[in-house]
């Protein structure tokens, strides 16, 4: 059974980190991703990678220089270390996973992972 199940979130100050986990089994994943939901508000992407690019990770604009993601392949497992945290980062934030390896122009794409967790809560307060 296929499982995807993020942990990490919850209530820190503006300016302050945290540090998302999440962790899979069942299958092994080729692309990973971080994506967000904020209320009233689309999914969006965050991060991802993929396990042929190594140690290369792309970001959207709003976090790069901010969030940083890894990956433990060994442990099929990523992580997100966020850091200056800004009141609009404040979402449910999701881990996304798919067996296949996406191409370059698709990986920001929600529609493009079939397995997902079911979220954790990131508050930045003021």
């Amino acid at each position: 059974q296929v499982q995807v199940a993020e942990s990490g979130g919850g209530l820190v100050p503006a300016g302050g980190s945290l540090r998302l986990s999440c962790k899979t089994s069942g299958r092994t994943f080729h692309t990973m991703a971080w994506f967000r939901q904020a209320p009233g508000k689309e999914r969006e992407f965050v991060a991802g990678n993929r396990r042929s690019d190594g140690h290369s990770f792309s970001y959207a604009d709003s976090v790069r220089g901010r969030f940083t993601m890894s990956r433990d392949s060994a442990e099929n497992a990523v992580y997100l270390q966020m850091n200056l945290l800004k009141v609009e980062d404040t979402a449910v934030y999701y881990c996304a996973a798919t067996a296949r390896r996406l191409i370059t122009s698709t990986t920001r794409l929600a529609s493009e992972y079939d397995s997902w967790g079911r979220g954790t809560q990131v508050t930045v307060s003021s």
